[in-house]
């Protein structure tokens, strides 16, 4: 697997002011949106111009307010009449708008996105956010389109090597760049108390000393809340009500797994612990009111976005030992316990994830605190959005610099 800069022959400062297209499904809320919006914001600041293309969302207002331009287009359609349409849509907004480099980054518009960059004799890049499957059959080909880029970037090592190991790209077009996230939004300092008291008074928080644990993820088994809930059980048996644990998501249709949810903490006798607070459009706040972010994912995270937003936010992380989590937190055994950011567990063994909530109770907040220093330090050496986008658009300077000679 190549690093970003290998092979980089100039920066994308000194192109002529390239046209890049990234074509993603939607633009709501989500890690594969966001990213989108920091490279455009990123290809602007560096003297390109970034056009997107995707069915439209609520991101929209505020990729234009960066300065990029949004064409709508039904690329997040799976229906194969209409994705052969996009080939043609596609084919003549890069005609039309003189795009440079075309960079997906799903699926079903990869398809359709890797036959119009053909047609036009245009690089084309991949980015592989998702889980990298190896069956059924029908799937693994069907995901084989994000291992076609000329360059095909993995938001983690862990991810670099399932693409290698399940669609054997030639090594030398992979490249690995961690996930960035905006650590000036992302920043204790920055949180008003406003914003603070507002979120306090939506979930209703009690002044009370409990320590606060916080699971922000989507509601989907493989999150881990269930897991959580059963570890909550054992603690609460093992301290009493000294703590509190806030499951913070959207179901997004999932119904049955959220009464699921509620089931469990009603069964159990939680409701005095544990929460559903449902979705929350200020996340830095979230994390802010919390003392400690759980992410215990049952099944490997590509990268783990919560992890590193959680250590940014100066905050402990436990998270699950697979994965793309393995790089971004920490642990005592990785770098001993004076400087870790946070724990590792086995993904889906409650007790232990019970023994690390136990464990960080009993730390105490001055030791919590100095955990969650450190956690701010990785985040900023490694996981930036300015590592990333400097990462990103120097592969796309070694695609074109052929052509901008």
């Amino acid at each position: 697997m190549s690093s970003p800069s290998t092979n980089i022959l100039t920066s994308f400062k000194d192109l002529a002011r390239p046209t890049i297209l990234q074509v993603i499904p939607s633009l709501n809320i989500g890690g594969a949106e966001r990213t989108t919006l920091d490279i455009a914001r990123a290809i602007v600041k560096a003297g390109g111009r970034a056009l997107v293309a995707s069915s439209g969302g609520r991101l929209v207002p505020e990729l234009a307010a960066g300065g990029a331009e949004h064409f709508d287009l039904a690329v997040d359609s799976k229906n194969p009449v209409i994705m052969a349409l996009n080939v043609e849509h596609l084919t003549r907004l890069i005609t039309r708008e003189k795009v440079d480099l075309v960079h997906a980054r799903s699926r079903a518009p990869a398809w359709s996105a890797l036959a119009a960059a053909r047609r036009t004799s245009r690089p084309f890049v991949t980015t592989y956010h998702s889980r990298v499957h190896e069956s059924p059959r029908l799937k693994v080909f069907y995901n084989s389109v994000m291992a076609r880029g000329d360059a095909i970037i993995a938001n983690s090592a862990y991810t670099a090597g399932r693409i290698a190991s399940v669609h054997a790209p030639d090594a030398a077009r992979v490249f690995t760049v961690p996930r960035g996230i905006d650590t000036h939004h992302f920043d204790p300092s920055v949180v008003g108390r406003d914003r603070l008291e507002t979120l306090h008074a939506r979930w209703g928080i009690k002044n009370d000393g409990r320590v606060i644990f916080m699971l922000p993820a989507r509601l989907t088994r493989w999150k881990g809340q269930a897991l959580a809930i059963e570890a909550a059980e054992a603690l609460k048996a093992l301290h009493g009500s000294v703590f509190e644990l806030f499951l913070v998501g959207d179901a997004q249709g999932r119904d049955a797994f959220e009464n699921e949810l509620r089931t469990m903490i009603a069964t159990h006798r939680l409701d005095d612990v544990v929460r559903l607070t449902g979705p929350c459009d200020d996340m830095p706040a979230a994390y802010a009111l919390c003392d400690v972010v759980l992410s215990p994912s049952i099944e490997p995270e590509p990268f783990g976005r919560t992890a590193v937003e959680a250590q940014a936010m100066e905050r402990p992380i436990i998270a699950s030992d697979s994965g793309g989590q393995r790089e971004t937190v920490l642990t005592r055994d990785m770098v001993g316990a004076a400087k870790a950011t946070g724990f590792a567990v086995p993904a889906g063994d409650a007790e232990a994830l019970m023994r690390a909530m136990a464990g960080l109770l009993e730390m105490g907040p001055d030791a919590r605190r100095a955990m969650g220093c450190r956690g701010r330090e990785n985040a900023l050496a490694r996981f930036s959005v300015e590592a990333m986008a400097s990462a990103t658009l120097d592969i796309y300077a070694s695609l074109l610099k052929p052509a901008h000679a």
